[in-house]
């Protein structure tokens, strides 16, 4: 049972509270949370679950943003853990991104999101459609007639029959005038390259994200050609798990819109789309950079919005970076972004110039690590390919449509 929730800056600053249970909890709790992530900051912020003198926290960070719960009982760490991923996935879907200012020019909407949501300490209603019914999502229009009429409520009179359907995910009597589905895979490449050129780790972490607009009740059911590679699986509420156990397919009731079927881990792949080879000589207080990019294992698809970041050394004074390809930009806080753009055909694009040591530094000691990101449309880089989608208990065929990509995630190079 949660017994409190807080919403804290970047900086600390406690921007929400919302008292669960008649236990009140003081929020000197967050003082004593933020002094001990400041002292150890690199441990402390990736503990999901930390044991106060007082209560029990548990903690994610979404672009900035600590969602903080408390409580002073026993009780299953997954449980509140989960249900903050689910209210920043809530509150992200209904303001459209996660910032302080979105924050704060919503308290309302969030405050009635969370009564929605928790009741007495445990979760109550926590699908999106459903809350969509109950509570209206902010748009100019309700903020314009909440100033005009004065009423800033946006709960709705009437329960969403949902609530007490067998499929509370999906809205009832549901009615499109054309039935489609669309399936997309969505992967981030993860890998670490070390010094000496050699792969140390490369996964795949991936998600099934389904947009569905169909009438009724429909039945699908989604198979792959090989399902044996997952690893790792997590699933939405309206996935049936016996079929998975048994036969390896996917059969579910959808929501209506936009949801995230699934997600997966693939582990261990042995090739890279793209290598980026680093070289680095210093002597004499200067220090001698060449870059080079170019395509290892072609995917068969372009690869977009490829670029290159590291960050100088602090024992570098200045910098003359130039590229063959793409631009190179030197930002204030030392961080060198080389933006390529897609990767030319004819000619492998290349960085190189010349970095100027401090005085009395003769040699580079502490060499920069290289951080890469990219995009690849229509591909899914572990292999995963869908085999078929059947739809059921339609009175019209339903138009399907299938899609990939894969972005570059934790990709980083040593030198």
């Amino acid at each position: 049972m949660l017994q409190c929730i807080f919403l804290l800056s970047d900086s600390g600053e406690v921007m929400l509270e919302k008292q669960l249970t008649g236990h009140r909890v003081d929020r000197s709790i967050c003082a004593w949370f933020w002094e001990q992530s400041v002292s150890q900051p690199d441990s402390f912020k990736v503990l999901p679950v930390i044991a106060s003198p007082t209560h029990y926290l548990f903690q994610i960070v979404r672009e900035g943003i600590t969602f903080l719960a408390c409580t002073q009982v026993e009780m299953q760490p997954l449980m509140g853990i989960e249900f903050l991923c689910r209210v920043a996935d809530v509150l992200s879907d209904y303001l459209g991104g996660l910032n302080e200012d979105v924050i704060k020019d919503n308290f309302v909407i969030v405050y009635e999101l969370l009564d929605e949501m928790i009741d007495n300490g445990f979760p109550l209603t926590t699908e999106p459609n459903i809350l969509r019914d109950m509570i209206a999502p902010p748009n100019i229009v309700s903020k314009m007639l909440s100033v005009v009429t004065g009423n800033t409520s946006n709960v709705s009179d009437t329960l969403p029959g949902a609530t007490s359907s067998c499929v509370p995910w999906r809205t009832t009597q549901l009615k499109h005038a054309n039935n489609d589905v669309y399936v997309n895979l969505v992967e981030e490449l993860d890998a670490i390259i070390n010094s000496d050129g050699v792969l140390v780790k490369c996964e795949i972490f991936g998600v099934v994200e389904v947009n569905s607009h169909l009438s009724g009740i429909p039945d699908l059911t989604l198979s792959f050609a090989n399902p044996s590679i997952l690893n790792d699986v997590q699933f939405h509420p309206c996935i049936r798990f016996r079929p998975w156990e048994s036969e390896k397919v996917l059969s579910f009731v959808p929501p209506d819109g936009l949801f995230k079927l699934m997600s997966y881990r693939v582990k261990k792949l042995r090739n890279t789309p793209i290598y980026v080879k680093p070289q680095m000589s210093s002597e004499s207080g200067t220090c001698r950079l060449s870059v080079m990019v170019g395509i290892r294992n072609d995917p068969g698809k372009a690869v977009d919005s490829l670029v290159v970041q590291f960050q100088l050394p602090h024992c570098v004074s200045s910098a003359n970076l130039t590229a063959n390809h793409g631009t190179v930009n030197i930002l204030a806080d030392k961080t060198c972004s080389w933006s390529i753009g897609r990767i030319p055909k004819d000619k492998a694009p290349q960085m190189s110039g010349t970095l100027v040591l401090e005085d009395g530094v003769e040699q580079l000691q502490v060499k920069p690590t290289f951080c890469v990101g990219f995009k690849i449309m229509g591909v899914a880089l572990s292999g995963l390919k869908i085999n078929k989608l059947d739809v059921k208990n339609l009175p019209t065929p339903a138009h399907k449509g299938f899609r990939a990509q894969t972005e570059a995630g934790q990709y980083e190079v040593r030198s």
